[in-house]
């Protein structure tokens, strides 16, 4: 029978953990045919999430869970999920059911056809702020533009890979990891399935809109360098037309005898030049800060304790 791997990465995600697995293991007691264990990352939760995973171990035998040092982030979580597998297949998804297991014999029969991967994109967004999900849109639109990785709007995380695929996405050892965008990066056939959102029951999100905007900011600086080619040619526009006001100044000036403009033109003139140089310094400061940490070649993550035996910590 295949083994079929599920990632599940863990952020304070106590309360919500024993009904994952219920819910969770009543949809695989109605597949036969394949093997399911769990591999749950805990991302240095403050509550009491490791306690409960430790619980699940004893209770379940196919529970398995990687502890980090400390909190790694997602990203992190995921990529440690992911290395640690061994299975035929391996599943992504939350704990905290937002992902319904639901779709899980969908995203099989979708490798079975013979895709590397069957991955989701949600159809609506319920409960969800309406400015979110309008900045969500207008992130895909303008990442599809400016990127050769392109993602259907909407796309999460969720998905079921095969075993080449993910050996794939391991070799990817950047320390900044985009994972939406990598996974559609290391090419591979997929099927993307539409599914329709779950409300959040239990527990709270963990991802602030400064949270989001960051993760964002990362998927455009992994994956273009359309930002810095902006400001190039934001630069030569800029320059060509202080080059053609300056002519224009010296003809009115030296041949039609009008005054120079003065203090508030001036004025004007170095608050926009100034605004265009810091934003310019800002760009370029965020592709330096990336090339900084990955020259650093600090691990993805540092596990603490695991109880899969057959890796070293």
């Amino acid at each position: 029978m295949k083994l079929i791997d599920i990632v599940v990465p863990c952020f304070n995600e106590e309360e919500v953990l024993p009904l994952f697995i219920e819910e969770t293991n009543k949809v695989i007691a109605t597949i036969p045919d394949y093997d399911f264990r769990y591999i749950f990352v805990n991302d240095g939760s403050r509550d009491g999430t490791l306690r409960v995973l430790r619980e699940l171990a004893k209770k379940y035998d196919n529970a398995k869970y990687i502890s980090f040092s400390r909190n790694f982030g997602k990203e992190s979580a995921m990529y440690a999920g992911l290395e640690n597998s061994t299975g035929d297949y391996v599943i992504v998804m939350d704990a905290d059911l937002q992902h319904p297991p639901a779709m899980f014999p969908q995203m099989i029969a979708g490798v079975e056809e013979g895709y590397d991967c069957c991955a989701l994109y949600r159809a609506k967004q319920k409960g969800e702020n309406p400015i979110r999900q309008l900045v969500s849109k207008i992130f895909f639109g303008f990442q599809n533009k400016i990127s050769d990785v392109k993602m259907p709007d909407g796309a999460v995380d969720y998905r079921i890979m095969t075993r080449q695929m993910v050996n794939s996405i391991i070799r990817l050892c950047e320390k900044q990891r985009f994972s939406k965008g990598l996974f559609c990066w290391v090419g591979f056939d997929t099927k993307w399935v539409e599914y329709q959102n779950v409300e959040r029951t239990v527990g709270t999100t963990k991802w602030s809109f400064w949270s989001l905007f960051k993760y964002a900011l990362d998927g455009i600086t992994s994956f273009s360098v359309s930002p810095l080619r902006f400001i190039a040619v934001l630069g030569f526009i800029i320059s060509a037309l202080a080059f053609i006001w300056i002519i224009i100044t010296l003809i009115q000036t030296l041949i039609m005898g009008i005054d120079v403009p003065g203090y508030v033109t001036t004025l004007c003139a170095v608050l926009f030049m100034g605004g265009i140089i810091e934003m310019s310094v800002g760009v370029l400061g965020e592709y330096i800060g990336r090339i900084y940490i990955e020259s650093k070649d600090r691990p993805i993550y540092i596990a603490k304790e695991t109880n899969l035996e057959d890796k070293e910590n």
